[in-house]
């Protein structure tokens, strides 16, 4: 269904304002003086499960062993019977480069979530806030994290937030905060687990990476990559790229059939994507290959398949060479009716903005931002103590030093090998990859493609893809596979 245009261009000024004030705000001090614990039981996954939520600051170091930042968590620990030092210990971060972690908090890992509707052009500020039975609570123990800059968490005086704007540095930042955190609770012996999302699936490679190469190593017994972005430089839709189209093709089939766009048939949704997978895998990418030398006939027939998987005609295939970006696909889809597809969600529809421009699928987003607060003074007892950073401070990819490749994400950076040393050096180690089908930042076929050409060990890699966005938790149904998911990934990961 469309979305309601006045609605959406008010939350979308509403939304621009809102990040435009919190990026100038000043690195001062916020968040709790000591921690804040609060005590509460609530049913997991059909277990009861006593436990404590820590609302906590912790000083980490940076590279130079230095004091540099104070980080304002939140984490809830088993109590009573389940409370043991070798609980699993899942630290759970969202992207930016750097934001905070309140929307895998409140949408999906927390023990509380916001229900959003199946409605979607309903009014994010009525959504309610309701229990989480789906959170892996009954399995682990989870932190939340937010670097340096977000939320509650600052530099210290004197030192320079953008010291830490790098993709080194931020993960040098985690790295030493679960150091700290362990060694404050207990816990270094527990198995521990980095669930990242977006920008946080390279925070988490790069966390991953230094935390086995301390003089003591501190090895992880896995990660959780959800809308993994580390092959992104195979991905990033430049006019020449043809993987890119390859790879992006499904997720346009998934979009097309969300939105009854495409003949099915009557095949079934597995049957229909298995269909796509095989033609874009093949006879597409050889079709690419061919550029200009291409013969007339079969690319009638390539651009006819095309309009079968996507409902762009054939007509536009053939005036552009057989290919569409993601992005000229949101503008295309609903050009008729003046409208765009979500980015993040491709569910969504909402009216083109010609300037100043937002993404239609930003009332989840919102709707996290709206119940977080409530949630913290309410549940867990944090008064007013300073401004909650919900935006990220990097303006645009410049804002951020991807160490070494220039100033954007899409440089060649070696995502993938940081894994690849966890894994040599650590036998145990495991990932898991998450993704949305309707997500059209990170896509399923780019999940496919980066552990088809990981080299890593496939019994220690797995893929899962859900109905949904790049918050496919939106969904009840997804974000209950996705912990199913996860629960089991931690579950194997046990000491036997």
């Amino acid at each position: 269904m469309p979305m309601r245009p006045v609605t959406l261009a008010a939350l979308a000024a509403l939304i621009l304002a809102v990040t435009t004030v919190l990026a100038e705000q000043p690195a001062a001090s916020a968040g709790p003086d000591r921690a804040v614990v609060t005590h509460h039981s609530g049913i997991f996954n059909g277990k009861r499960i006593d436990y404590d939520a820590i609302v906590e600051p912790t000083v980490v170091e940076d590279a130079q062993a230095k004091p540099a930042a104070r980080l304002i968590t939140i984490a809830y620990v088993a109590t009573g019977a389940d409370a043991a030092t070798t609980r699993p210990v899942l630290f759970i971060f969202n992207g930016g480069p750097i934001a905070a972690s309140f929307v895998l908090h409140m949408g999906a890992l927390g023990p509380k979530r916001v229900a959003i509707p199946d409605d979607l052009t309903a009014d994010p500020a009525k959504f309610a806030t309701v229990d989480n039975p789906y959170t892996v609570l009954d399995v682990a123990d989870l932190v939340f994290y937010d670097p340096a800059g977000t939320g509650y968490s600052r530099v210290l005086p004197g030192v320079d937030p953008a010291s830490y704007f790098s993709v080194t540095a931020d993960g040098q930042e985690l790295a030493q905060f679960v150091l700290e955190w362990c060694r404050a609770h207990g816990r270094l012996e527990s198995p521990k687990y980095l669930f990242g999302e977006s920008y946080g699936t390279m925070r988490a490679a790069a966390t991953a990476n230094q935390l086995q190469k301390l003089s003591s190593p501190l090895p992880l017994a896995g990660v959780v990559l959800m809308g993994q972005a580390l092959n992104i430089v195979e991905f990033a839709q430049r006019p020449a790229n043809v993987t890119s189209y390859v790879v992006s093709l499904p997720t346009l089939a998934a979009i097309a059939w969300y939105h009854g766009k495409v003949r099915t048939e009557a095949k079934s949704f597995d049957a229909f994507i298995a269909e796509v997978e095989r033609f874009a895998r093949t006879e597409y990418l050889t079709a690419l290959f061919q550029g200009s030398a291409l013969d007339q006939p079969t690319a009638q027939r390539i651009a006819a398949r095309l309009e079968r998987y996507t409902g762009i005609p054939a007509r536009w295939y053939l005036e552009h060479s057989l290919r569409i970006s993601k992005e000229r696909y949101r503008r295309e889809l609903f050009k008729d009716r003046n409208e765009i597809l979500g980015m993040t969600d491709a569910r969504y529809i909402g009216p083109v903005v010609e300037k100043g421009g937002y993404d239609p699928a930003e009332v989840a987003y919102r709707a996290y931002e709206i119940a977080f607060l409530p949630y913290m003074h309410s549940e867990l007892g944090v008064a007013e103590v300073g401004e909650y950073l919900t935006r990220s401070p990097i303006r645009g990819f410049d804002g951020w030093q991807w160490d070494g490749n220039g100033t954007s994400p899409f440089a060649d950076w070696p995502y993938m090998s940081l894994l690849t040393e966890v894994f040599t050096a650590n036998p145990t180690f495991r990932v898991m990859i998450g993704n949305g089908w309707q997500d059209t930042q990170t896509t399923v076929g780019a999940a496919r493609l980066a552990l088809a050409q990981s080299g890593w060990p496939r019994e220690r890699a797995s893929l899962h893809f859900y109905q949904g966005g790049h918050m496919a938790y939106t969904i009840e149904a997804s974000l209950r596979a996705l912990t199913d998911d996860v629960r089991r990934f931690v579950v194997a990961g046990k000491p036997r």
